[in-house]
């Protein structure tokens, strides 16, 4: 017995030993990456030893030559690879110039006239601190550290004056998490031993971000992404920021809402989404089923790519047959939930999260009109089977492989009560101002996403949330045409073709597969 207790030390010190080497390990990481990202650091001094161990570190030509050295090299990085002199070189420097010359000469004074400075005891003047500043060609990313007493919102909503002093087109504020490094080693040793415990959650700091925007690289049409040959499911590339990166979607157990006005691009968000897994159409890894309300006029395009295709006619007159669709709809959502279910009870007891494989694919959902399913329902029955199932998938789905794509044009409580279950979310043009709140969250709007004001002449733009991230990332969508449509049909549509049956309700056909379904 008197082994255990001295066991037990060993074990403690063991580990204790583990997390501090982890830690220096990621700190020494962190320093190396650092040096390796100043590459002009290290080029001159390279470059100066050179020099100084030719001409014996004396005289005028010594530095001339270095000079020179030094300049042509970097003019031939930038004539040879400006892909990689601008993020390396070119955007260093401009951040160095315009903190130096442009943020610092007019922070003091714009603090005061936004009366976010302070007087402390001794009447000194208390200004918030103006930290590292970094660019991206069309973003200045500016750090604040804030008074004590001081919020995000204190600054937030005094951005367009922020965009106006530093003359930027517009301005985003957007605070900076951090991360305790113990917790964050102690996570990855337990996550390495294979122990179910939870991923330490970022925790508030003092620190924010002034998004200032100086070019908008949102005004030309954004290109289409090349397909990927194997489509990564947890960052499919969809869109083009802001900062002229681009904005990639999880798209493995998440969920995801598409709020816009008509002609504000929503079918650029779901054909996008449809093209970046074409490969994974095609090889089996991923399964699209489609509702499209509108009698087929968004998604008929592109029926080779689905493994089910659900429509409807809402204008139609007819009662019974309006009623027909929407027991269709019912039936069609109760279907998944019955595949929601067999997984359930295939994964239980063995993983907590499903993986697509060929067999056993990731099925995305993806409903144009959202409103037809909900708001606009007639018949009860119709729209409590509807309602239950959608909630079922939504709450349950991501864990299985079940991923509902949700578009549509009102963002009221009324017509997506459910709303709050979508994990992304994407508003593009919208008609009021309130209505970002509603389909971003609340104080969104305040951190700069106003949706109401984007150009009716800029389809697929549109602000992205992401429930870990509560700032808006303002992106555009490239437009898929019907050209592109066909391609991908003729390129990604699933091995087999399968059979497509269009039936009328009431003609007496027993096959089971009501109008506007096609399996």
């Amino acid at each position: 017995m008197a082994e255990a207790p001295k066991v037990r030390n060993e074990t403690i010190k063991i580990g204790f030993a583990t997390v501090v080497a982890m830690w220096l390990g990621t700190r020494l990481l962190a320093v190396l990456w650092w040096l390796a990202s100043k590459p002009v650091l290290w080029v001159a001094g390279i470059t100066g030893y050179g020099i100084w161990r030719v001409y014996d570190g004396s005289g005028p030509w010594a530095l001339a030559a270095g000079g020179t050295i030094l300049t042509l090299g970097l003019i031939g990085w930038r004539l040879a690879h400006p892909a990689s002199f601008r993020p390396m070189v070119a955007w260093p420097f401009r951040a160095w110039w315009r903190r130096i010359f442009v943020y610092s000469r007019e922070w003091q004074p714009l603090m005061a006239t936004l009366k976010l400075s302070a007087r402390s005891s001794g009447d000194e003047l208390l200004v918030p601190a103006l930290g590292r500043v970094r660019c991206t060609g069309t973003v200045d990313k500016v750090r604040v550290r804030m008074l004590p007493g001081q919020v995000l919102a204190d600054f937030a909503k005094n951005a367009d004056r922020f965009a106006a002093t530093f003359q930027a087109i517009d301005c985003r504020v957007r605070s900076v998490h951090r991360h305790q490094p113990m917790r964050q080693a102690g996570f990855r040793i337990n996550r390495a031993l294979g122990r179910m415990v939870e991923a330490p959650k970022p925790r508030p700091s003092r620190v924010l971000e002034l998004w200032l925007l100086v070019e908008d690289p949102l005004e030309a049409m954004t290109p289409l992404y090349a397909v990927p040959t194997k489509p990564n499911l947890k960052a499919l590339p969809l869109a083009l920021g802001e900062d002229g990166l681009t904005w990639r979607l999880r798209l493995l157990a998440n969920h995801l809402l598409v709020i816009g006005a008509t002609g504000a691009g929503k079918g650029s968000v779901l054909w996008s989404i449809i093209r970046s897994v074409g490969h994974g159409i095609r090889t089996g890894l991923v399964e699209l089923w489609v509702i499209d309300p509108k009698g087929g006029m968004e998604f008929a395009a592109g029926q080779p790519l689905y493994a089910r295709y659900c429509y409807g006619d809402d204008d139609t007159a007819d009662v019974d047959r309006k009623r027909a669709y929407e027991i269709t709809y019912a039936e069609f959502l109760e279907t998944l939930v019955d595949k929601l279910r067999d997984r359930q009870r295939a994964l239980r007891g063995i993983v907590r999260m499903h993986t697509p494989s060929v067999g056993n694919p990731l099925i995305v959902v993806f409903i144009d009109e959202f409103a037809s399913l909900t708001a606009y329902v007639v018949d009860r029955e119709a729209k409590k089977r509807i309602e239950a199932a959608l909630n079922l998938l939504l709450s349950q789905g991501r864990a299985v492989g079940v991923v509902v794509v949700g578009a549509g044009q009102d963002a009221r409580k009324e017509v997506v009560a459910m709303r709050g279950l979508f994990p992304t979310r994407v508003a593009l043009r919208l008609n009021e101002a309130e209505e970002t709140d509603m389909v971003l969250g609340s104080g969104t709007r305040d951190r700069g996403a106003r949706c109401e004001e984007i150009p009716t002449d800029l389809p697929g733009v549109g602000y992205v949330r992401v429930e870990t991230h509560p700032e808006p990332i303002r992106v555009r969508f490239g437009y898929v045409d019907d050209d592109e449509i066909a391609t991908m049909c003729s390129l990604y549509a699933p091995g087999t073709e399968t059979a497509r049956l269009r039936l009328v309700p009431g003609t007496g056909d027993d096959s089971g597969e009501p109008e506007g379904v096609t399996a």
